[in-house]
């Protein structure tokens, strides 16, 4: 009595190509696509430098760390971890991705980039320096 019939309009179907099933998931795509390129590539750069920036790491290098010290490394003590010295005679042992940045670089040896001028025969000993020599050429004294 009281219930009508609800009669449905006459729909038209589902469109004949496949083009209207893409049309649901263009707005998806084109989603991810810029959060792609506005989040993640940035990301992965930014990770990428990080890893050349620890894999870098030496003796003497001034850094800072994730906790915020800024410090001198003293050692390296392996591929995963450096001591650094945070103060006057405090030295504590870093893992090396908790190091933020580098504030300033040690220079390259001298002698390590380049090949001795005079080449050594077999059997020849290695020229001995005094201690006094080698520590001034160490701190940059003569």
């Amino acid at each position: 009595m009281f219930i009508s019939q609800a009669f449905a309009q006459a729909a038209g179907g589902p469109a004949a190509g496949g083009l209207a099933g893409m049309e649901q998931f263009l707005p998806l795509v084109l989603i991810f696509v810029v959060f792609y390129f506005l989040l993640l590539r940035p990301q992965q750069q930014k990770i990428k430098q990080h890893k050349e920036l620890v894999a870098q790491l030496r003796r003497g290098d001034r850094v800072v760390t994730q906790g915020g010290f800024i410090g001198t490394i003293n050692k390296v003590v392996s591929d995963t971890e450096v001591i650094v010295e945070i103060a006057e005679g405090v030295r504590v042992r870093v893992v090396r991705s908790a190091i933020a940045e580098v504030v300033s670089k040690t220079e390259p040896v001298a002698g390590a980039a380049k090949d001795e001028p005079e080449a050594k025969a077999e059997g020849e000993p290695a020229k001995v320096e005094d201690k006094a020599s080698m520590l001034g050429k160490l701190f940059g004294k003569k």
